[in-house]
């Protein structure tokens, strides 16, 4: 099962929107074949790892995901497997699509092959968090990324901030971007920056799409991502139809959603973002975007770069958070992994669920 999430990891940057699936086949303790999902409409990693093999008969499919029983792009795996003669199926964890969850499994089991789930189960779901989020919580897992000097400052008062953390940081948030389903932004940080928001990696890889927070349309149709391939969404409570008009025209996406309190009610932005078949959003924003995020508890992930460089008390700070009044509302943050990237460190975080 071990190699079977190793090979899963192959398709880490090019599965989306499918989950990441990887395949080995075991007869007579040898292995005889393996497989991994590489693209959405592509072969699943059952089907992959069974092309390689030229009897699979009474053979053991290791599987890091339940297989599929349904047709999607694709046939259903449960058939091929069944087909194939294999005796018994070992699973990582039950697929979460309600499409799938179980059916798979009792499909195998009605046709008298052994079903053994659960194993290395906590490393399968860490394969495919996006993908969880979003198939049991109708949203996806969303990760912000930020870097900081060791004064907590992301930015001069002037807001000059190139560049505070090192080459190397600088290229490990590009793998980041690759393997994400979608970057978002504010409108802030795109008339500040006027960012690509490109995974520039030099491996194959599905370009995240672009979202921006936009909610009176203020977006300049001289944007440069406007210019560039894969899709540009602009999301906003404005209907001013002839600035929707304009942006449509220049490449951008718009769509108009609910508002709360006069701003993007940010539990439909996710709502709609996972009706997008989008896994991952990875933010790359100011201090008011990532504030509003977090106290909507709508962080999973935060990672840190931290630079051995200070900025000063004027600097701009992490996240907004006017509401915290006493040490009581402060924000609990879990330090799940540290480690140096070039000059910097890189701390991954995540938010302390408040107990009920």
């Amino acid at each position: 099962m071990a190699r079977a999430i190793q090979l899963a990891k192959k398709g880490r940057y090019t599965t989306d929107p499918n989950p990441r699936v990887g395949c080995v086949l075991v007869k007579d303790d040898s292995v005889i074949g393996e497989g991994w999902h590489a693209k959405a409409g592509y072969g699943h990693a059952e089907v992959e790892a069974l092309k390689t093999v030229r009897d699979a008969k009474g053979a053991t499919a290791y599987v890091t995901l339940e297989p599929c029983s349904h047709h999607g792009k694709t046939p259903p795996c449960c058939d091929a497997l069944i087909r194939a003669g294999v005796s018994r199926v070992v699973v990582a964890m039950q697929d979460p699509n309600p499409l799938v969850s179980g059916r798979g499994l009792d499909k195998l089991k009605s046709a008298g092959i052994e079903v053994i789930v659960g194993i290395l189960e906590d490393d399968a779901r860490a394969l495919n968090r996006g993908f969880i989020k979003r198939m049991t919580q109708n949203r996806p897992f969303v990760r912000s990324k930020l870097a900081m000097s060791l004064d907590g400052r992301t930015a001069l008062a002037s807001g000059e901030s190139k560049w505070i953390t090192s080459t190397q940081a600088r290229a490990d948030v590009q793998r980041l971007r690759a393997e994400s389903s979608a970057i978002l932004t504010g409108i802030n940080t795109v008339l500040a920056d006027d960012p690509a928001l490109n995974a520039r990696v030099g491996f194959d890889v599905l370009q995240p799409i672009r979202v921006v927070l936009d909610t009176h349309l203020n977006m300049p149709v001289t944007a440069q991502m406007a210019r560039l391939p894969e899709r540009s969404l602009i999301l906003t409570c404005s209907d001013d139809a002839a600035k929707q008009q304009a942006l449509q025209q220049t490449g951008f996406e718009v769509y108009q959603l609910a508002e709360k309190n006069g701003q993007l009610d940010l539990h439909e932005v996710m709502r709609f973002l996972a009706a997008q078949q989008i896994n991952e959003v990875l933010v790359e924003s100011g201090a008011i975007l990532n504030g509003a995020l977090l106290a909507e508890s709508l962080i999973d992930e935060l990672i840190v770069y931290m630079a051995p460089c200070v900025l000063g008390d004027e600097g701009r700070g992490l996240f907004h958070l006017p509401g915290l009044l006493t040490m009581a509302d402060k924000k609990e943050l879990k330090l799940r992994d540290v480690r140096q990237v070039g000059g910097d460190l890189r701390l991954i975080l995540e938010p302390q669920v408040s107990p009920l």
